[in-house]
C-alpha cells in the first residue's frame, strides 16, 4: 500500500526534481518540445514506463506541450510513486 507523503517530504523531493510544483493536491509539471512529434515521442518513451510501473499519470497533450499532474488517488494525496514517476519524466525530457 502506497502511503501519503507529508508536505514536509514533498517539499523536500520537489527541491531536486526541476519544474515541479504542487498543484490542488498534486505535482504539476508543463512540459514544452519543439513540435508536436518530440511531444508525442516523449509520451511514446513515458508509456514504457508508466506501464510497467502500473502507476498512470492525468496528463493532456496540445501539439508540442504535455501537462502532466501526479497523484495517487488510492492513498488520497501524492505518494513515493508519483515522485518516482516525476524523475522518470524528468529523465525523459
Amino acid at each position: 500500500i502506497m502511503i501519503k507523503l507529508s508536505s514536509e517530504s514533498i517539499d523536500h523531493e520537489l527541491k531536486n526534481l526541476k519544474g515541479w510544483t504542487v498543484v490542488n493536491n498534486k505535482i504539476h509539471k508543463e512540459f514544452e518540445f519543439d513540435d508536436f512529434n518530440q511531444a508525442f515521442g516523449f509520451i511514446t518513451r513515458a508509456a514504457m514506463h508508466i506501464e510497467k510501473m502500473n502507476h498512470h499519470p492525468e496528463w493532456f497533450n496540445f501539439y508540442n506541450k504535455i501537462v502532466v499532474d501526479l497523484t495517487t488517488h488510492d492513498a488520497g494525496g501524492i505518494t513515493q510513486n508519483d515522485i518516482n514517476l516525476a524523475k522518470i519524466l524528468n529523465s525523459l525530457e
